[in-house]
């Protein structure tokens, strides 16, 4: 098998699911008095420390949820009771719909939603300043998923910082395990660990300490007073361990990454009906193509056929073409027929070479 699509999901690393195993063995309830949810906690504890080492951030600013898309609910939600400090909403063309289901949630409520302007796929920091009037949130993702763009976060959020009436979130799971960021000027960050071969149902939400929003899931303390319900101490566990083993070695895992991508880029492009979408912007985890003439699902089930297994979109997306290319290159027929290859440092170059050898066989069929 070859597997090539790690934007959609990884699988779980071994030595995560093993920390899994070993941490479920502490069953008790984290928030139970006994030494035995004394010892549970300390577990947690342990690991969102570890976690704020990395992100450099506070253990206390860790809110855990079930992934980046309850995370991303919770932040948008929370601006109702913002209202004061206004009820627009800038963001992207290029977000998940974990961004834009939330925010058409606020639309109906009376919140005016406004899309920044992009130049070749970068958010245009002039203009988004020009748009704060009113304004309560800027969302912005740092890495989008179909395309690779990387957004400069770190510039937006400085920016920012002389609108301390608007908060600032960012998504950052196609990001975190990949790249290196800076959360500094953050307000809020979303992520899930299923995306750096962690398991799946576990991720989290980075809030700034002074920052007051109310809870999805009332109902008592959980690890922190925004979000209710018993921890599960083996997914914080194993969560901790994943982030920890994609940082390990990342300068070096980059470079591989971007060694295989730049093949794969180099290959593609020999052929005629290809058109690359991902630019000189994205991270090279993440390579977007059009194949012209060619439905793309009819492509990806073709490389399917040699146990070859890439993206048309986002796994979550909706429509019949890729919003995040059609915003990237404005061509209707290069959003209708884009595909994504995504690596990851557990790619390998026999990986690449399958990859190759199949698509040069679906393209002479279908084209």
């Amino acid at each position: 098998m070859t597997y090539l699509d790690y934007s959609a999901t990884t699988f779980t690393d071994k030595e995560v699911m093993d920390s899994f195993i070993k941490a479920s063995e502490y069953f008790g309830n984290p928030n139970s008095l006994h030494k035995l949810g004394v010892k549970a906690k300390e577990l947690i504890d342990a690991s969102s420390r570890q976690i704020a080492d990395i992100l450099n951030i506070k253990p206390s600013e860790i809110i855990y949820t079930s992934g980046a898309s309850e995370a991303n609910n919770m932040v948008i939600k929370a601006m109702e009771n913002y209202k004061n400090r206004g009820k627009h909403i800038v963001t992207t063309e290029l977000e998940h719909s974990s961004i834009y289901g939330p925010l058409k949630y606020l639309e109906n409520k009376g919140f005016t939603i406004d899309y920044v302007p992009l130049k070749n796929g970068i958010v245009d920091i002039k203009a988004l300043e020009d748009m704060l009037e009113d304004t309560s949130l800027v969302t912005i993702s740092m890495v989008n998923s179909e395309t690779g763009i990387r957004q400069p976060i770190e510039e937006i959020g400085k920016m920012l910082k002389k609108y301390p009436k608007v908060f600032f979130h960012t998504d950052i799971t196609q990001a975190i395990g990949k790249i290196k960021f800076d959360l500094s000027d953050v307000d809020f960050a979303s992520f899930s660990a299923h995306k750096f071969f962690g398991i799946k149902g576990i991720g989290g939400l980075y809030k700034k300490e002074n920052i007051e929003i109310s809870p999805l899931i009332h109902g008592g303390k959980s690890t922190t007073i925004y979000r209710s319900g018993t921890p599960s101490t083996p997914l914080i566990v194993s969560m901790a361990k994943a982030l920890r083993l994609s940082y390990e070695n990342m300068d070096s895992d980059l470079n591989k990454v971007k060694e295989l991508n730049l093949c794969l880029k180099e290959e593609l492009s020999k052929y005629d009906k290809i058109k690359i979408n991902s630019n000189e912007n994205s991270i090279y985890h993440i390579l977007n193509f059009s194949v012209l003439g060619v439905k793309p699902e009819t492509f990806m089930h073709s490389l399917e056929e040699n146990d070859v297994y890439i993206s048309t979109q986002s796994a979550c997306a909706t429509g019949n073409y890729s919003k995040a290319v059609l915003a990237l290159t404005s061509d209707m027929e290069r959003a209708s027929s884009s595909l994504r290859v995504s690596i990851s440092r557990k790619t390998t170059k026999e990986d690449i070479e399958n990859f190759l050898k199949a698509f040069k066989e679906s393209y002479s069929k279908l084209i």
